[in-house]
């Protein structure tokens, strides 16, 4: 099957600083790839890059188009919400839906209006009058309304409360996704965003320490809960990070035998947000 996004040597500089080192990513049809970095790691360039937003050196490929060159024909089967819904605050939410029934060859205004109608959202409100959550899913709304094949969301619920964050994502499953679409999406909350993604991706400075799906991933990574007795001889299987708390100490390894593990402790799956910690840990130590 061929990638419906595949990024090769992308590499981007401002002035003497070099933000994206030589990413390599690809995307297939029914992947949710969350691409997880802290603060200033690259993530929101890489996205401009595979918007066509920004000059960049290397290879991109979005269903068959160079973002550079054919970015407005890529649009239409590309939808992306940043991490900051912008729209005018004079505008009224009905004008907003016959806008895009007149720019967008693909949007839905009936799909839009079924969105919102399990929102308390006037159609007669102006945007000024909305809060920020609400303008997130008007904004949702707008986008999950065009029919595209994929989706890019760069920190789409930056600070949204905990229930309207978790409503976006519920939406997104419920009203975009299928086997047939990818998304892409960026943040630096993993553990808001583990329970939809099938595959991740660590961005640190500008490269990519690891890419895998989850399930390969979580094989991977193991996370043991040792006593004192045990713990020098843990130790010497080379732990990512070690944590110790109330006489018990936590440790993450990284493809060492489950077998051997057991043998020195209790074996459980750490959450991806564990395994994020742990590999930037040794990034930053190496």
């Amino acid at each position: 099957m061929s990638a419906m996004i595949s990024i090769s040597g992308l590499h981007k500089s401002y002035k003497n600083k070099q933000v994206l080192k030589d990413v390599h990513l690809n995307l297939e049809a029914g992947q949710i790839l969350g691409l997880v970095g802290p603060n200033g790691a690259g993530k929101t360039t890489c996205l401009q890059a595979l918007l066509g937003l920004i000059r960049y050196d290397g290879e991109i490929d979005v269903l068959g188009y160079n973002p550079s060159k054919n970015r407005e024909k890529m649009l239409n089967d590309v939808a992306y919400i940043a991490d900051v819904a912008v729209l005018p605050k004079w505008i009224k939410v009905n004008q907003v839906l016959t806008y895009m029934q007149g720019v967008h060859p693909n949007f839905d205004r009936q799909k839009a209006e079924m969105f919102l109608a399990k929102t308390n959202i006037a159609a007669t409100a102006k945007v000024k009058t909305l809060s920020k959550g609400m303008v997130t899913q008007l904004h949702l709304a707008l986008i999950l309304a065009v029919n595209a094949k994929i989706l890019i969301l760069d920190e789409p619920t930056l600070g949204l409360d905990i229930l309207t964050r978790r409503q976006f994502y519920t939406h997104l499953l419920e009203d975009f996704y299928d086997e047939n679409k990818c998304i892409l999406v960026t943040t630096h909350q993993i553990e808001e965003i583990e329970h939809i993604l099938t595959d991740v991706a660590f961005i640190r400075d500008g490269q990519i320490v690891l890419a895998q799906s989850v399930d390969d991933i979580r094989n991977r990574f193991k996370l043991l809960a040792v006593d004192n007795e045990h713990l020098e001889q843990a130790k010497l299987h080379q732990p990512l990070f070690t944590n110790s708390m109330m006489g018990i100490t936590s440790m993450l390894f990284d493809n060492v035998d489950p077998v051997t593990l057991a043998s020195l402790g209790k074996i459980s799956s750490p959450t991806l947000a564990d395994i994020f910690v742990g590999v930037m840990t040794q990034e930053n130590n190496s």
